[in-house]
């Protein structure tokens, strides 16, 4: 699968973990020069609390363009260590 922003590829992995309809790229697969860390965070009930990175690529930003879990609660293990996209990251085979 590939995370795609920008016309730039933001994460590719064969191993994806869906939950929810999203895919949770592998934190290693994440290419570090395009996200930042964000401020904001938010909470799921049986996930944790999230925390955001920010995109950039080529100038342009997207905030809040991923989110992952740093501790993640018991019933979300399979997504630890991951990352997820959304605001117009498109999400690929």
């Amino acid at each position: 699968m590939k995370a795609i922003w920008n016309n730039t590829i933001i994460a590719e992995s064969d191993a994806t973990v869906v939950v929810e309809n999203d895919h949770y790229f592998p934190h290693e697969s994440v290419k570090q020069e395009y996200v930042m860390p964000s401020i904001a965070h938010t909470t799921c009930l049986w996930k944790g609390k999230a925390s955001y990175y920010n995109l950039e690529v080529d100038g342009k930003q997207n905030i809040g363009g991923a989110w992952y879990y740093p501790k993640v609660s018991e019933n979300a293990e399979a997504i630890k260590n991951h990352v997820a996209f959304w605001g117009g990251v498109q999400i690929e085979p």
